[in-house]
């Protein structure tokens, strides 16, 4: 059950969208001084050698961040998530920065990372790219159930992004159910779920649980590089965010449009909608 590694498909246009969105509400929360605690439930390593063995057997990030590093439109978002993984590198993409490694350049001194992983090769890599900052904690446990034990924070501000791999279906609901209890003990929280359209009945089936929950405020965005398909393979991704920053709908609804044109087949497409308004 625990094969899936990132590092095959690490700066694909899923991390994308992913990270673009994640350092949004990132950046937002630090408008405030006040201390917030970053819940990652399915860290991966944190960082990526596109160079590896690994990442060129599949080349995703060619088509993802590859491609991207060309952007010459003049979308604020975009650049500034481009200028980022700049950040990691020298003169040419070589290293691709996973969500603990995303947020870290958001976190401050006074706020705290929480990282779960449990594939026995990532987790030390993990704790690696983690090691040179007290604040940020590694737990080699299930984040779907150390999310649950770390809310309410003391902080009374947190993130969560859920991102499992969902090689397993069940995952699907259990993303939305875990996220779900969580929001019940904690409900300001900014929550996020990554998902993949490999079978888009999947994808309605938890936006209508969401809707369902009684929840408020709930938005999602995603980039679909290419029409949905019967066939094996994801065609596109998502975030759905509950409590997003209230500027963040307006950002996407500017860069989605750029993602299709810079990422996708002539039969790609976007979607940035409020599931459930305020």
């Amino acid at each position: 059950m625990l094969s899936y590694r990132h590092s095959f498909h690490a700066g694909n246009p899923a991390d994308v969208i992913k990270h673009l969105v994640l350092a949004e509400v990132l950046s937002y929360m630090t408008r405030k001084d006040k201390p917030f605690d970053y819940i990652d439930t399915h860290s991966g390593a944190g960082l990526f050698e596109l160079a590896s063995s690994d990442a060129q057997k599949t080349q995703e990030f060619e088509d993802g961040i590859g491609r991207l590093m060309q952007y010459a439109g003049d979308n604020d978002a975009i650049i500034r998530y481009i200028e980022m993984v700049k950040g990691f590198n020298d003169k040419k993409l070589a290293f691709y920065p996973g969500s603990p490694k995303v947020a870290e350049q958001y976190l401050r001194k006074q706020d705290k990372g929480w990282f779960f992983e449990l594939h026995p090769q990532d987790l030390p890599l993990l704790q690696k790219n983690t090691a040179h900052k007290r604040s940020l904690r590694v737990k080699g446990e299930d984040g779907f159930k150390g999310l649950l034990g770390l809310v309410p924070p003391l902080s009374r501000r947190a993130v969560v992004l859920m991102d499992p791999p969902y090689e397993i279906k069940t995952d699907y609901q259990k993303a939305v159910k875990t996220i779900l209890k969580a929001h019940k003990s904690f409900t300001s929280g900014t929550y996020m779920i990554w998902y993949p359209v490999v079978d888009r009945a999947r994808i309605e089936q938890m936006e209508a649980e969401l809707i369902a929950s009684g929840v408020r405020n709930i938005q999602l965005f995603e980039l679909a590089t290419s029409a949905d398909t019967e066939e094996r393979g994801m065609t596109a991704s998502g975030m759905i965010v509950i409590n997003p920053p209230y500027v963040l709908k307006n950002i996407m609804d500017a860069v989605l449009p750029e993602l299709v044109k810079e990422l996708a087949a002539e039969d790609g497409f976007f979607r940035s909608i409020e599931l459930v308004a305020e």
